[in-house]
C-alpha cells in the first residue's frame, strides 16, 4: 500500500464514529473515560463485548457483528490503515455493534476494567517462531495474565491460525498452566465437530490458505 492511501485511511480513520485511535496518554490516564465504559459509552448499549486482537482488515469482527446483532465486538490493530476497510465497512452496512481501536495489545489491560471482556479472538497472529520476539507472541504467558485480567470468569479465549508452530506452543503452554482447554485441533476444516463460528467465517488470507491445502488450527479455553 502506498504512502499517500496510508494516509488517506488514517484521516478518514479520524472522521469515522465507530473508529477510537488514543494516544498512549490518553491510555495511561483513562481521559477518554473508556475503561469500565466501553458499553456505556462506545457502543451505546448493554450487550455482551468481545474483543479480536490483531484485527488486521477486521474481516472476522465485521463477520461476526453481522452473525451476532446482539452482541458488540470490538477489532483491535495497531495498523490503523489495515482496520479501516472493516470499520467502512460496518459504515456502509449500519453494524452499530462493531468498532475499532487502533492501540498496542499489550495496553489492553490499561483500557478495560476486570472482568468487562466476555470473550476474546485472536486470529491468524504473527508466530513470531524466533525465540528473541517469543515477547510479541499474543499467547506468551504475559499475554494470557492481560487476558484472564480482562476477562469475566468462565469467559473464552478462541485461537484461530495457520501456524502449526503457534496451536503447539499455545497448547503446550496452556497444558502446562492448568488451563481448562475446552477444544483443540489441528485441522478445523477436517473435524465435523468444529464450531460453526470458526468454520462459517473465513477471511480473505485464510480462503487462500484452504485453496493452498493449509491446515488451519483452533483452541477455545478458558482461565481456571
Amino acid at each position: 500500500m502506498g504512502s499517500k492511501n496510508k494516509l488517506k485511511r488514517f484521516k478518514q480513520n479520524e472522521t469515522f464514529e465507530n473508529v477510537i485511535q488514543p494516544t498512549r496518554e490518553e491510555v495511561f490516564s483513562n481521559s477518554k473515560n473508556l475503561k469500565g465504559n466501553w458499553k456505556k459509552n462506545f457502543f451505546k448499549n448493554d450487550k455482551p463485548l468481545v474483543l479480536e486482537l490483531g484485527c488486521g482488515k477486521g474481516e472476522y469482527s465485521v463477520n461476526l457483528a453481522r452473525k451476532y446483532p446482539d452482541t458488540n465486538f470490538l477489532g483491535i490493530d495497531i495498523k490503523g490503515a489495515r482496520f479501516w476497510r472493516g470499520a467502512k465497512t460496518a459504515l456502509e452496512e449500519k453494524l452499530d455493534n462493531v468498532g475499532f481501536l487502533r492501540t498496542q495489545i499489550e495496553l489492553i489491560d490499561l483500557l478495560f476494567e476486570e472482568n468487562e471482556v466476555d470473550e476474546i479472538w485472536i486470529t491468524f497472529p504473527d508466530p513470531q517462531i524466533k525465540y528473541k520476539r517469543t515477547k510479541h507472541r499474543l499467547t506468551n504467558e504475559d499475554f494470557l495474565n492481560k487476558y484472564r485480567k480482562v476477562l469475566k470468569p468462565n469467559g473464552f479465549v478462541h485461537l484461530k491460525t495457520d501456524s502449526e508452530f503457534m496451536h503447539g506452543y499455545t497448547l503446550g503452554l496452556l497444558h502446562g498452566l492448568d488451563e481448562n482447554i475446552d477444544y483443540a485441533h489441528h485441522d478445523v476444516y477436517g473435524n465435523s465437530q468444529a464450531p460453526k463460528e470458526v468454520t462459517s467465517i473465513q477471511t480473505f488470507y485464510e480462503q487462500q490458505y484452504l485453496e493452498e491445502n493449509k491446515k488451519i488450527t483452533y483452541i477455545r479455553f478458558k482461565f481456571r
